[in-house]
C-alpha cells in the first residue's frame, strides 16, 4: 500500500463513517497521510480526526476510534493505534508486498507516474507579466495541474516575447484580463529569453527558472552547464542515464529486472535501498502538492532528493554483477528499483519542460 492509497483508504473510512451514522459531519475532499517523525508510532500518521471533531460535535479520541475500527479492516493495514490528542498512527501489514505495489505502479504507469485526478474539478485561469521567469513558471504550473486532472487557460498582460517559444512556453490569451486572475508573479529573473537562451540552453535555463522558490532569486550563472556532482541539474540528469544505462547492461549479461515470482523470501530494499523506495512512493504526493501550491521548485527538490538517493543505493547495492558474478533475484530486484528511480527522474523532468537524455 503506498501513501496515495491509505490516504483513499482513510477518505473512504471517513465516508463510510458518515454514511453509517455513525459520525456527522462534512467528508473532506482528501485527507493528508505523512510518514511518521522520528520517536513516533507506526510507519504514517494522521491528523484527520482533529479535523473532524468540530464539526462532528464530539471529542477527537472519539472521532479517532470510529476511523480506526474501520480502516484497521482494510487489506494492507496492519495495526492502527490512537496517539496524542486523536491522531490515527498506521503500521502496514506485509512491507514487501506495499513495496512490489509502489514499484508496480510505477513500471504500469511510466511517465504519467503520480499523474492523478484530484483537481478534476477545477477550471483555472493564470496571468503573469510579460517576464520570462513569470511565463516560464506558469508553463511548468500549468503541466502540474492538468496532470491532476485540471484544465487550465494561461493569459500575459502583454504579447508573448517570440524567444519564449524555444522555452517551451506557450500562451493562451494577451492583454488585461476583465475581471482579476490568479496571478503568477515570481521574482523577476533580471534576463530575457534570448539572454538565457544564448547563454545556458533551454533545459539550463528552465531548471533555473523553475528551481528556487518563486519568491527567491534565481541564480541563472554558468553553473548550471558545469558537468558534477555540484551541479544538481547535472546530477538528476546522470541519475536517469545511469538508469537507463543499468537496463542496457543487464540486457547485455541476460537479465531483466524483476522481483521473486513466487513473492518468498526477504525483498531486498533495505540499507541504502529504503531511501530511494521512500522517495519514490512519495512522488505522486510531491506532484498533487506542487500542483495545489503553484510550486515547481518542490518537484525540483524532489527529483534532486531521488537522484542523491540513487547514487547511495547505486553504490551500496550494484544493479549489475560484477566479475564472475551471476546476476541472482536480488540483482532483478535492484534494477527493477533503479529503472522506477529512471522513470521518476525522468517524469519529473518532463513536468518542468526539460529533458532527460538516455547518454551523458
Amino acid at each position: 500500500m503506498t501513501p496515495a492509497d491509505l490516504s483513499r483508504t482513510v477518505l473512504r473510512a471517513v465516508r463510510r463513517a458518515v454514511d453509517e451514522g455513525a459520525l456527522r459531519a462534512p467528508v473532506p475532499a482528501r485527507v493528508r497521510v505523512e510518514r511518521t517523525r522520528p520517536g513516533g508510532s507506526g510507519d504514517y500518521a494522521c491528523a484527520v480526526a482533529l479535523q473532524l471533531a468540530a464539526p462532528a460535535a464530539l471529542p477527537a479520541l472519539e472521532v479517532a476510534a470510529v476511523l480506526r475500527e474501520r480502516v484497521a479492516a482494510e487489506p494492507g493495514v496492519g495495526r492502527v493505534e490512537i496517539t496524542g490528542p486523536g491522531f490515527l498512527s498506521f503500521t502496514l501489514d506485509a512491507p514487501a508486498a506495499g513495496d512490489r505495489a509502489v514499484l508496480d505502479a510505477v513500471r504500469e504507469q511510466g511517465l504519467a507516474y503520480g499523474h492523478g485526478d484530484a483537481l478534476r474539478e477545477e477550471i483555472l485561469q493564470f496571468h503573469h507579466a510579460r517576464e520570462v521567469r513569470a511565463a516560464v513558471t506558469a508553463h511548468a504550473v500549468r503541466r502540474l495541474v492538468v496532470a491532476q486532472g485540471a484544465r487550465v487557460r494561461v493569459s500575459c498582460a502583454e504579447a508573448s516575447d517570440p524567444d519564449w517559444a524555444r522555452l517551451g512556453v506557450t500562451v493562451d490569451a494577451h492583454g488585461t484580463p476583465p475581471v482579476p486572475l490568479t496571478g503568477i508573479r515570481p521574482v523577476p529573473a533580471g534576463a530575457t529569453a534570448g539572454q538565457l537562451l544564448e547563454r545556458l540552453g533551454p533545459d539550463a535555463a528552465r531548471w533555473g527558472l523553475l528551481r528556487p522558490a518563486g519568491h527567491d532569486r534565481a541564480a541563472l550563472g554558468p553553473e548550471l552547464l558545469v558537468q558534477g556532482e555540484a551541479n544538481p541539474l547535472f546530477r538528476v540528469r546522470y541519475a536517469h542515464a545511469r538508469a537507463r544505462a543499468l537496463t542496457r547492461g543487464a540486457a547485455l549479461l541476460g537479465f531483466t529486472a524483476g522481483h521473486d515470482p513466487d513473492g518468498e523470501g526477504p525483498f531486498p530494499y533495505d540499507g541504502a535501498a529504503r531511501p530511494l523506495l521512500d522517495l519514490i512512493a512519495d512522488h505522486p504526493g510531491v506532484l498533487l502538492a506542487g500542483a495545489r501550491h503553484r510550486a515547481p521548485d518542490r518537484v525540483a527538490r524532489q527529483l534532486e532528493a531521488v537522484a542523491h538517493a540513487f547514487f547511495d543505493f547505486h553504490d551500496s547495492c550494484p544493479p549489475l554483477p560484477a566479475g564472475d558474478e551471476k546476476p541472482s533475484a536480488a540483482h532483478r530486484a535492484r534494477l527493477a528499483l533503479a529503472e522506477a528511480a529512471g522513470t521518476v527522474l525522468a517524469g519529473g523532468l518532463s513536468l518542468l519542460g526539460i529533458r532527460a537524455p538516455e547518454h551523458l
